[in-house]
């Protein structure tokens, strides 16, 4: 048993039950998620697993009658196995996703070669499409941008491509922070700054005028007042990870925290908000 393996937790859930239950996962420490027919798929590094989470679960199972197991990922096989399954993805013909076993991609104004690895972010989850896909018409000339949870770096990539002057990103787990960097190289784009850890990570006397926060709910409402802070006057703030039904208590948060909302986009039961400082 290595402290490289990951764990994967399989819930047996229909398709109409996966949005409530994938609402109670996000905020326990797992490392990205998977759909499949029949299961959604939490992965967790081992060095994670503790006895809480399984107290955590086992709570959910006797709530809702929630089956799961579990099954231990070496290692040495998580490429292949991501491998297997990693098809690549357009976002219409503004972008395409691919990884480098694949033939490039024609038809795309941009195309990125990115490699997840045990991190988030590609393309083909509702949340980071819709983030992409919100990104082409936006102003990024003179932009100072964050990619705040950057996952595998798929965004600040992004905002790199289409002409930000200085990208940051940063992500509290260090197999992301370490594809972030991988994939900035992949991508000739060696520029992006990258952190470990939360906000705070970032110097504190850099403001920004965009933030991409594709992360989860509960990140989203603590972080709002903070991410006010760190934006320029009319920066723009735009958020996915969120779930229509939690559309109210974020909106409500972001007002207090002095947002507007400029825009809002849904895919899949899951909602984009475009705000402004």
């Amino acid at each position: 048993m290595s402290p490289n393996d990951h764990i994967a937790f399989y819930f047996r859930v229909s398709g109409e039950q996966r949005d409530w239950v994938l609402a109670y996962l996000e905020p326990m420490p797992f490392n990205g998620f998977e759909e499949t027919e029949d299961c959604l798929v939490a992965y967790l590094s081992a060095v994670q697993e503790n006895p809480e989470l399984y107290n955590q679960l086992d709570d959910l199972s006797a709530r809702f009658g929630l089956e799961w197991h579990t099954e231990r990922i070496p290692y040495t096989n998580w490429n292949a196995r991501w491998e297997a399954d990693f098809q690549p993805v357009r976002v219409g013909a503004f972008a395409g996703v691919r990884a480098t076993f694949h033939a490039p991609l024609e038809g795309v104004v941009h195309e990125l070669v990115i490699q997840p690895r045990m991190a988030f972010g590609t393309g083909h989850h509702a949340t980071t499409y819709m983030m992409m896909a919100a990104m082409e018409n936006m102003p990024w000339a003179d932009q100072r941008v964050l990619d705040y949870g950057c996952g595998t770096g798929i965004l600040a990539i992004l905002a790199a491509r289409l002409g930000a002057t200085e990208v940051h990103g940063v992500d509290i787990e260090e197999e992301a922070y370490e594809n972030s960097i991988d994939n900035a190289r992949v991508n000739g784009a060696e520029g992006i700054h990258v952190y470990l850890g939360d906000l705070e990570a970032v110097p504190s006397e850099l403001t920004f005028g965009t933030v991409l926060a594709n992360i989860n709910r509960n990140v989203i409402l603590d972080s709002l007042p903070a991410l006010y802070d760190r934006l320029e006057p009319a920066g723009r703030l735009l958020v996915s990870g969120i779930l229509t039904d939690d559309r109210t208590v974020v909106l409500e948060k972001a007002q207090q925290s002095g947002f507007s909302l400029m825009r809002e986009a849904m895919r899949e039961q899951w909602l984009l908000l475009d705000f402004v400082r």
